[in-house]
């Protein structure tokens, strides 16, 4: 059950991280390997938003006993004060996490079950995550993290630049150690982001078929789709 709790919030991580409009998708690919000049094309590109959808592979590797599994479906975001998000896994089973204000609830149909989570006691921590996206003012994204800029790197087709971000906030270091980001030259939308957490675990999120502010997206999307006969259950 914790596990599946801090799941969903890595998963909530991979959205602020990765899914940043690419309103620059004209400017031109080259050689970036200035930090400021990257972390300003993102900020811009970021203007705008408001919702986005996407497909989500997310992948969790435990190292030691060498295991690696894998989480397929859709992901939705609203923008806010406390954004709207919600994930929708169909693959290996159907599982649906939504996170609203300082409330997160996840839907497993195989046992018709709700769990519910109070997030007001990690308010700090999720502010800390969704400065890595989503508008958020450069100033403090260079507060919260030491962000270093580690190389260029091709993904399919397109060519990355990859950036590493260290927490400088305890509490954050004590769940993930830092994130390496690979960001699009051509569009500054972040393409992949990898996880590093205490004890060599890592996850990586991989997001395709991304569509900003596509269309409105109903309040229903946001809304918890379970029968009334679902059980709640208190988990904090």
């Amino acid at each position: 059950m914790r596990n599946t709790f801090h799941a969903g919030m890595r998963v909530l991580v991979a959205g602020a991280l990765v899914l940043l409009p690419a309103t620059l998708a004209s400017a031109r690919k080259g050689k970036h390997t200035d930090l400021g000049e990257i972390l300003n094309r993102m900020k811009d590109a970021s203007k705008g938003l408001q919702t986005v959808s996407a497909n989500l592979d997310y992948t969790k590797v435990t190292v030691l006993v060498d295991d690696k599994s894998t989480q397929s479906g859709q992901f939705y975001f609203r923008k806010g004060k406390m954004p709207d998000i919600r994930i929708d896994f169909q693959k290996p089973e159907a599982k649906t996490l939504l996170f609203r204000k300082n409330k997160g609830e996840i839907y497993l149909p195989k046992i018709n079950q709700i769990q519910e989570y109070n997030l007001e006691q990690k308010g700090d921590i999720l502010q800390e995550f969704l400065l890595l996206g989503f508008g958020t003012d450069i100033g403090e994204l260079r507060r919260a993290y030491e962000v270093k800029y580690l190389q260029e790197e091709d993904i399919g087709d397109d060519t990355n630049v990859v950036l590493e971000l260290t927490p400088r906030n305890q509490n954050v270091a004590a769940q993930i150690t830092k994130i390496q980001l690979w960001v699009s030259e051509e569009s500054w939308l972040p393409a992949q982001q990898k996880f590093f957490e205490p004890g060599n675990d890592y996850a990586i999120a991989r997001y395709s078929n991304v569509r900003v502010n596509w269309k409105k997206l109903p309040t229903s999307t946001f809304e918890l789709k379970a029968p009334p006969t679902a059980k709640r259950v208190k988990m904090n």
